[in-house]
């Protein structure tokens, strides 16, 4: 069984920006986030023999003792909890790189490209394979540190086209759990926004010269 979708992102609570009275289904669920992240491809070691599992999302296997293979991340979750695997390390989730990627977000204006829903694989892979990720406290709190930061550029943008009144605005390299955290405010923002707007014309309007 996979770990039960959580808002909470390594032991910190999750900030899922909503207003008050936004509608439950309008806005993506994190299960659903995470459903989607589970379909991306990592790296096992089986300890097991087994033909090719033939699935719908594709075919992986063959199975073989020691020989590494791809999988969906929720199989590779799964069988290692069922003690059937060791999960190989994630190039990016290696200490140096992430400092890297650390640095380069603290000194760039705008988000850096970062692993699709790295997040989420991060906390489903440390949450349940930490003996596989090597120095997984620091990988952990450095993946923490790096949301943190574009968390502050995420919020500093939002408000920023808020103030400006603009009506499109383009951010490049969110990812999936980014963006379902900011969208619910965002969107209602603008609707009370342009309702505004609205009652501000008609009044104007209805304003003797």
């Amino acid at each position: 069984v996979l770990p039960q979708p959580r808002l909470i992102v390594f032991g910190f609570p999750y900030p899922r920006f909503t207003l008050p009275n936004t509608p439950i289904d309008t806005v993506m669920d994190i299960a659903e986030v995470e459903f989607i992240a589970e379909k991306e491809l990592i790296t096992i070691v089986p300890n097991f023999g087994h033909p090719k599992f033939l699935m719908i999302g594709g075919d992986f296997g063959p199975f073989k003792p020691g020989i590494p293979v791809e999988v969906p991340l929720w199989m590779g979750i799964n069988m290692k909890q069922s003690h059937k695997c060791k999960i190989v390390c994630p190039d990016w989730m290696d200490v140096q790189k992430l400092e890297d990627l650390k640095e380069q977000e603290l000194n760039n204006r705008l988000f850096i490209q970062m692993p699709d829903h790295f997040i989420v694989i991060a906390q489903l892979l440390i949450s349940t394979a930490s003996e596989d990720i090597p120095n997984s406290e620091e990988v952990k709190m450095l993946i923490k540190d790096i949301w943190d930061i574009r968390n502050s550029k995420l919020r500093a943008s939002v408000d920023a086209f808020i103030k400006s009144g603009g009506t499109h605005a383009r951010l490049d390299h969110l990812t999936l759990f980014e963006i379902h955290g900011i969208r619910p405010l965002l969107t209602r923002a603008l609707n009370k926004l342009d309702r505004l707007g609205q009652v501000s014309s008609e009044t104007m309007s209805q304003t003797p010269d």
